[in-house]
């Protein structure tokens, strides 16, 4: 290879990025320390921008297109180099390429609980986690406050540095929205529409654009989510009988599947006798036509009372009634006969 070849491979042509990796926000041209060839052609492709510095200072900036690097197309760097009167000799410049499309999926968290007043549970931590999107809409002051010298910087590198800017923010708006955290769901994009100004004010001086902001949820302490849970299960309850003897069957079907297991000292010592006069309150409620409660004896069948006992027998073995509490049921039952 002789002398000219040798420094023909040493000159830049062409100056490019193909985006292999769509998380990378910012690329630095790889010269290798290798000048730039006057003329050589440089190629900005949609959502680029290409940045020049000459020795640490903002030289030039493209637009997407196809450029020829020669005096005319590079005013800035012209002047720096005092070549008002042009030139024709290969230039040495750093050369950065910034991705200008909507990053999106970019993840935020509050790290501790957010406490908040409630009209309904008064004070309350609540947790929350969510996504936002961003650009760069001003490619020198991203450079310059935020990337600074970096070879290359990620979307995981701004999700980093903007975690303890997000975070407050989101706190913020919901203490100043007063909603309770029942309605919370609801509430998701109106509060993402109420927070984004508000970030976009401390995103502003990196250059970058906040172009969505998400909640996707929510956590409420377990004592908060466990109250809530019970206050939805009375609200599907239109009869408080009937949900007091649900509440007993479970309490018996539980007592069931572990009969050694104290069920009779966990439920309580009278707790089996209330279950049985529940079961045969129940059965008169049930009957049709039934008679006032001085007649309920009466109004009592056979069948019924053969059906209680068989039930009360059921308890007993599964040691919810002892023998003593099933014996006195059993008479007064057969009593009836």
């Amino acid at each position: 290879m002789g002398l000219f070849d040798f420094i023909r491979g040493e000159l830049i042509e062409v100056i490019d990025w193909v985006e292999k990796d769509q998380d990378v926000i910012l690329w630095k041209f790889p010269d290798r320390d290798a000048n730039i060839k006057y003329g050589a052609n440089l190629t900005v492709r949609e959502s680029q921008y290409a940045l020049f510095l000459d020795e640490g200072e903002f030289a030039d900036g493209f637009e997407p297109g196809r450029y020829e690097l020669i005096t005319e197309n590079m005013p800035l760097l012209t002047s720096l180099r005092n070549w008002a009167t042009g030139f024709k000799s290969p230039f040495l410049c750093d050369v950065y390429f910034l991705s200008t499309r909507t990053f999106t999926n970019l993840k935020w968290g509050t790290p501790n609980p957010v406490m908040m007043r409630d009209p309904q549970f008064k004070q309350v931590r609540v947790k929350a986690f969510g996504t936002y999107f961003v650009r760069v809409k001003d490619a020198q002051r991203f450079f310059r406050e935020f990337a600074g010298t970096s070879a290359v910087l990620r979307t995981v590198d701004v999700e980093n540095a903007l975690r303890d800017i997000v975070a407050p923010k989101f706190a913020e708006a919901l203490a100043e929205a007063g909603i309770s955290v029942l309605d919370m769901v609801a509430n998701y994009s109106e509060m993402g529409d109420k927070i984004a100004p508000i970030l976009q004010q401390d995103l502003d001086p990196f250059g970058l654009e906040l172009v969505k902001f998400q909640i996707t949820s929510t956590s409420l302490p377990k004592e908060v989510e466990a109250f809530y849970d019970k206050m939805t299960n009375m609200n599907m309850v239109d009869n408080m009988q009937k949900f007091q003897q649900f509440q007993s069957a479970q309490a018996i079907e539980k007592a069931a599947e572990n009969p050694g297991g104290g069920a009779g000292e966990g439920i309580g010592m009278g707790m089996g006798f209330g279950m049985a006069n529940m079961m045969m309150n129940q059965q008169q409620q049930s009957s049709p036509n039934q008679p006032a409660a001085g007649d309920a004896a009466k109004a009592t069948t056979r069948e019924e009372i053969m059906n209680t006992l068989k039930e009360l027998g059921e308890l007993r073995d599964a040691g919810v009634l002892t023998e003593e509490e099933f014996n006195s049921k059993k008479t007064e039952l057969l009593g009836r006969l």
